[in-house]
């Protein structure tokens, strides 16, 4: 049975402003890094084989914290890059609905497109880690569209608002996957 524990990266300057960040590569801020090494400490006792990142900053510095207790091997993995949200970018939702109250952004990446991207990655994990443990550090986009996928759409996109460094539980059984739990914040402090 292939484990994988998704993470969403801790929090940036532009997730406290609430501003769609997308493919803009902005960093952890205090409160981030804070929230990865929480995530680090709520993992450090447990055995993992591998850990996969998105590589866009936010999401690598999150594993790279995590991986201090781990000392595993981080293997970054394009599939689980951020959602395009194209000209939004860097807007707050206000702006986003003043601008564009159609929610139709241009140059954002579509829908199928992504969804497609990180079934696929899921699927390489599943061949390459077959029965492995692993962690799977991306981004809010990302954890959401996967659980909407898993749940047939009863959570994830549009329905749940999964907080930066969130625990998401997912495994692999008997030809399917399947959530085990979503949006654990326990081990956060704030």
């Amino acid at each position: 049975m292939t484990t994988i524990c998704l993470i969403r990266h801790g929090e940036t300057d532009w997730n406290a402003q609430r501003r769609i960040q997308g493919r803009t590569d902005i960093p952890l801020n205090e409160k981030g890094i804070q929230q990865a090494r929480e995530c680090r400490d709520f993992l450090k006792n447990s055995e993992w084989d591998v850990i996969i990142t998105s590589p866009l900053n936010r999401a690598k510095q999150t594993a790279e914290i995590i991986n201090e207790a781990l000392n595993i091997d981080v293997i970054e993995m394009d599939d689980f890059i951020e959602k395009s949200f194209g000209d939004v970018e860097g807007m707050t939702l206000q702006e986003r609905r003043s601008a564009y109250p159609d929610r139709n952004y241009p140059n954002q990446e579509d829908d199928e497109s992504f969804s497609s991207r990180i079934q696929k990655g899921i699927e390489k994990i599943q061949e390459k880690y077959e029965h492995g443990k692993v962690i799977l550090v991306a981004h809010g986009a990302v954890i959401s569209t996967l659980l909407a996928i898993l749940s047939d759409g009863k959570i994830g996109t549009g329905k749940t608002r999964l907080g930066n460094a969130c625990i998401s539980n997912i495994h692999f059984h008997e030809g399917m996957w399947l959530i085990k739990d979503y949006n654990q914040i326990s081990h956060l402090s704030n």
